[in-house]
């Protein structure tokens, strides 16, 4: 996937805008950290990751995902925007929107989907 590519899907979810988080560009939703590019590296920062599927996924795709040791005591993983698989990180995504966006607005979307 290309920065725009990703910046578009960050930017599909409701109540995403682009802010900052400790002085780097972000995205929030809901006024909560939701995600953010890595331009040192080119990867998205995936939170919501437990340490065990954040070891299967750097296991069974090291070419898309990784960690640094600054991240290694959170619930997160490093993706690489060039090799992630569209579906899989709308699926991250859609996990870490539903752990901070209102639960009002969670039902609402999963009512319109069925």
């Amino acid at each position: 996937m290309t920065e725009d590519e990703v910046k578009a899907l960050v930017l599909s979810f409701p109540l995403v805008e682009e802010g900052t988080s400790y002085g780097h560009p972000s995205f929030k939703a809901n006024g909560k950290f939701f995600t953010r590019l890595r331009a040192e590296d080119a990867s998205l920062v995936l939170l919501g990751v437990d340490f065990d599927e954040r070891e299967m996924l750097m296991e069974v795709e090291p070419e898309t995902f990784h960690l640094t040791d600054h991240y290694k005591n959170y619930p997160i993983v490093l993706a690489r925007i060039a090799s992630i698989d569209p579906g899989s990180l709308r699926g991250f995504l859609e996990r870490r929107w539903r752990a901070v966006a209102p639960k009002k607005l969670v039902k609402q979307r999963d009512a319109e989907r069925d």
